[in-house]
């Protein structure tokens, strides 16, 4: 277990590498350091920045220098924490990314405490007898509530809940701190959405499992069907939703973009989408490095889980 560790760390950080690489040869180009350059000096327009005042910029910045120290510098600066300055917030991008990370880090908290027992619950019910009224019920409500948008599932339940019935607050901003009611909508919304995938997911690796010749054998010898499904079947039928349960993290962090904007709620998602209308690139580009290491992360949690879950590749 270790060396698989161990390799997937240096194949992290190699990535990493590259990653930053390819991110900061993008956002060093003349034309985005000329929109940092409008923004910060006040101007409307690329067009209406002289040369001079550019160049000028250029070197009270430190950007004259050559790309490899400057790729140095910046490193080091991300290392440190310093991200940059955001010119839309008026503030360091440091502590404004923890902040909106903190928020969707919240959100996918109770995303997950909801829809994982949700989605496994059903896919073992549905994956216990293939083609039964219950494997029929299940699969269509999860084909449905995945097929629909996003912003369809959260215009509808804003309709009925908020707007009908005055239960719910309409808006999740928190400006008033945590407010727990303001997060129903959204994370009612992201686990009418999300949670179908995972539970078909597991109901075809469960109807896999149940059709193994061991499980008949078990079942052949007498043995509860109670006891063949929680000690023989589980968790084996758990291998692949495991694996897509933790790739859902990349999703929650980056795909939650119209939930947490219809929704005003202040995450990351929602940052990023303002700050990639405003041009605002120090944002950007902390955010994108960040999506990059969070997916990173997640494949690495997925390959230890699943070696873990499956003895076949740990004595292998």
């Amino acid at each position: 277990m270790l060396p698989l560790i161990g390799k997937r760390l240096v194949q992290m950080l190699l990535i990493m590498v590259v990653a930053s690489l390819v991110l900061f040869f993008i956002f060093d180009s003349d034309e985005f350091k000329k929109k940092i350059a409008v923004a910060e000096l006040g101007g409307f327009a690329v067009s209406a920045l002289s040369d001079t005042d550019y160049q000028q910029w250029l070197a009270n910045k430190g950007l004259d220098v050559p790309f490899v120290q400057r790729y140095v510098n910046w490193v080091g600066g991300v290392l440190s924490g310093d991200f940059g300055h955001s010119f839309e917030k008026n503030t360091d991008v440091g502590p404004l990314l923890w902040d909106r990370l903190k928020n969707t880090g919240i959100l996918a908290f109770w995303v997950f405490a909801l829809m994982i027992p949700l989605s496994l619950v059903l896919g073992v019910i549905a994956g216990m007898k293939e083609g039964g009224k219950r494997d029929r019920i299940v699969s269509f409500v999860a084909v449905f509530t995945t097929s629909i948008p996003e912003i369809a599932t959260a215009i509808l339940l804003t309709v009925f809940l908020a707007l009908g019935l005055g239960w719910l607050p309409t808006k999740s901003a928190m400006m008033q701190g945590f407010d727990p009611w303001q997060l129903v909508l959204p994370v009612l919304t992201l686990v009418i959405y999300s949670f179908g995938y995972v539970a078909r997911m597991t109901r075809a690796s469960m109807a896999e499992v149940m059709t193994s010749q061991y499980i008949r054998t078990a079942i052949l010898k007498g043995l509860p069907q109670n006891r063949v499904i929680m000690r023989h079947a589980l968790r084996n039928a758990l291998i692949a939703p495991f694996t897509v349960i933790v790739l859902q993290l990349n999703w929650l962090l980056s795909g939650v973009v119209v939930v947490e904007v219809f929704f005003e709620y202040n995450g990351f998602g929602k940052m990023l989408l303002e700050a990639a209308l405003f041009g605002d690139i120090y944002v950007v580009q902390a955010a994108t490095f960040v999506a990059v290491i969070v997916a990173v992360l997640s494949q690495i949690i997925s390959d230890v889980g699943y070696t873990l879950l499956n003895p076949r590749i740990r004595f292998g």
